[in-house]
């Protein structure tokens, strides 16, 4: 039987070191095919952009705001089907929005306008807004701390294996065909792996529990009877907004490497839109490294007695850190192999937050209220994908050449990563926030015993 995670296991304790058994891991195997799609659809439209933008006849501004379209309803489709999705089985929840996305990419797939696709990519950012929280708490519920950080990171390895996989495949289709053509490989397995979930899943228990969820303000108990406090108090922690920061700075490098890279390779370091197709692929090859081995490397550390402030916070601060040093330097170079190497650490670095740090929020997080908490962190950090894409493209409009503004634009990127990867690693801080919950659990309960 697929185990859940008990109540039992806090932040700071002693690791539990249970069996995990193959229906688990046959889970995050599904969910990172799940990822990997969830990225190369994002990625199809970065890969396509040359075509897109000769077909439509759009500037790098319309472009941007393309890309950025992506992000505009995703914080509420985050808030909002997270929302929903606690109310139905995780199984069905993650079926539907595999359904949902491959609906939204079936028009893109014949001769479509400017106003059927930007429809279609904010249609398809409303869908994909709750995934992330999806897989992160189905990843929670079922593995201890220690392992925790390695399962999610294997699920959000998908985050750089689609682009990874979609970029010289999906670059071959485009050249071959078009660009429409690239979304109806993306539908197509997008269906495959609808009819592979139901058929695994519906042989596991994968029910979520009827327990009773946290609504607002109302007061929930949890099966031992310990009063759970009400949701808005989550959002006081000051661990809350140090995730905020972490994956706010993870993500804008996220939608930059999705819409920019390959556009950025081709117009501002000169390379072949053949060779972009390739290149484009180790910085992706590369994150998949970098993300396991700050997963590993966070396990270790609690494993070896360390505080999940520094296994969680410090690690992922620390690879922020890297990557944003390396984007400011990139951009203070010429074209050559070094420059090269400095593109690949920038863009690498972007899914640490989304999995060390928040298996960090796992660790003191009550169990009924991970999906709604990370569902705010996501409405939170998405913001990046829609000032970000948009804003580079405004840059690259005005600047004298393509390569300067790429250039000056990502500098500033740098820089904003640097500061908010040292100010959010320091702020998320599991064991401190777990001892601020049970301080706000014994007020709460404080507050119901008073006499009305």
């Amino acid at each position: 039987m697929v185990m859940a995670e008990t109540h039992s296991s806090e932040a700071g304790q002693r690791p539990s070191h249970r069996p995990v058994n193959r229906g688990a891991w046959g889970v995050v195997v599904l969910l990172f095919l799940f990822f990997t799609l969830n990225f190369a659809d994002k990625a199809a439209i970065g890969l396509g952009s040359h075509q897109i933008r000769e077909d439509l006849g759009l500037t790098a501004s319309q472009y941007g705001l393309l890309s950025s379209a992506f992000f505009w309803l995703f914080a509420i489709g985050a808030v909002v089907l997270t929302a929903a999705l606690r109310k139905i089985s995780y199984t069905w929840g993650a079926g539907l929005l595999m359904i949902s996305w491959v609906v939204t990419m079936l028009p893109l797939t014949v001769q479509t306008s400017f106003s059927v696709l930007l429809a279609c990519r904010i249609a398809l950012g409303f869908f994909e807004g709750p995934a992330h929280a999806l897989c992160q708490s189905i990843v929670a519920d079922r593995f201890s701390p220690e392992k925790r950080a390695t399962a999610g990171a294997v699920v959000n390895a998908g985050s750089s294996v689609g682009p990874l996989i979609a970029a010289p495949v999906l670059t071959w289709v485009i050249l071959s065909w078009s660009w429409h053509a690239a979304f109806a490989v993306l539908a197509a397995l997008g269906t495959l792996w609808v009819i592979a979930w139901f058929w695994y899943t519906e042989k596991l228990p994968f029910k979520r529990s009827h327990e009773p969820t946290v609504d607002g303000d109302s007061k929930v108990e949890d099966p031992n009877g310990n009063i759970v406090v009400p949701f808005r108090r989550l959002l006081t922690l000051q661990a809350f907004w140090g995730l905020v920061l972490l994956s706010f700075a993870g993500y804008l490098v996220s939608s930059l490497k999705v819409a920019w890279l390959p556009a950025y390779m081709n117009e501002g370091l000169g390379y072949s839109a053949g060779s972009v197709g390739t290149l484009v692929t180790l910085p992706y090859f590369a994150a998949v490294v970098v993300l396991l081995s700050a997963a590993l490397l966070s396990g270790r550390l609690l494993r070896k007695g360390h505080s999940s402030n520094v296994a969680r916070g410090y690690v992922t601060g620390g690879y922020l850190l890297a990557g944003g040093v390396s984007m400011i330097m990139f951009t203070q170079l010429q074209p050559g192999p070094l420059q090269l190497v400095l593109v690949i650490a920038a863009f690498a670095v972007n899914s640490v937050a989304t999995s060390v740090a928040f298996a960090g929020a796992s660790d003191f997080l009550p169990a009924r209220q991970r999906v709604a908490f990370f569902g705010c962190i996501i409405a939170a950090y998405s913001v990046a994908g829609i000032v970000a894409p948009y804003g580079l493209g405004r840059i690259v409009d005005h600047a004298p050449t393509a390569a300067q503004g790429y250039s000056t634009g990502f500098m500033f990127v740098g820089i904003i990563v640097c500061i908010f990867g040292v100010v959010g690693g320091l702020m998320l801080n599991p064991e401190k926030a777990k001892a601020r919950l049970v301080q706000l659990t014994a007020e709460y309960a404080a507050e119901e015993a008073r006499p009305a």
